[in-house]
């Protein structure tokens, strides 16, 4: 599904960050310059929360490592990932099934971790777990900031005015 299936956006309407293909949850449309700039602009340090479900039962050594910063590579380049709020989480009961389902295999275990970042490198999530040991196979954006994915239904669109918005970001 793509934006384009939602709804029609004006022309200047585009999204803050980005979700890969792979990729679920919050996203934010906007054409307001100075929210795109303190939300995109790494300075700010604003922090994302994902719910990453992983391969394998992951340990504390795993935890540990993505809490204090990882080693992934970013354009070929080695980059310590700033450290993270990470928690072992049991899988929301809001979250609806993924469309197409996470491939499912009988004796495969699988964790739900939620992790907090300030930094928003390519892929990001996805290199940190395997980093560890723990390949994500499914990943959902559930807020930034304030702003929670379980306030607006799955595959919907939710229009903030910018009061609200700003309250629940900055």
């Amino acid at each position: 599904m793509s934006l384009a299936d939602l709804a029609e956006f004006p022309k200047d309407v585009y999204p803050v960050g980005r979700l890969d293909a792979d990729s679920e949850g919050l996203l934010i449309l906007t054409n307001d310059k100075t929210l795109t700039e303190k939300l995109l602009n790494p300075v700010h340090k604003h922090g994302r929360t994902y719910l990453v479900q992983v391969e394998g039962d992951i340990s504390n050594e795993a935890m540990e490592k993505l809490r204090t910063g990882v080693s992934i590579r970013i354009k070929k380049e080695k980059h310590i990932t700033a450290p993270a709020v990470a928690d072992i989480v049991v899988p929301p009961n809001w979250l609806p099934e993924r469309d197409p389902p996470v491939r499912y295999r009988a004796n495969l275990t699988t964790s739900w971790v939620q992790l907090t970042l300030i930094e928003g490198k390519n892929r990001q999530v996805r290199r940190m777990t395997a980093a560890v040991g723990f390949p994500t196979l499914r990943l959902v954006r559930s807020a930034i900031e304030g702003l929670s994915v379980k306030d607006v239904l799955p595959h919907s669109v939710a229009e903030l005015r910018k009061d609200e918005l700003m309250g629940k970001l900055f």
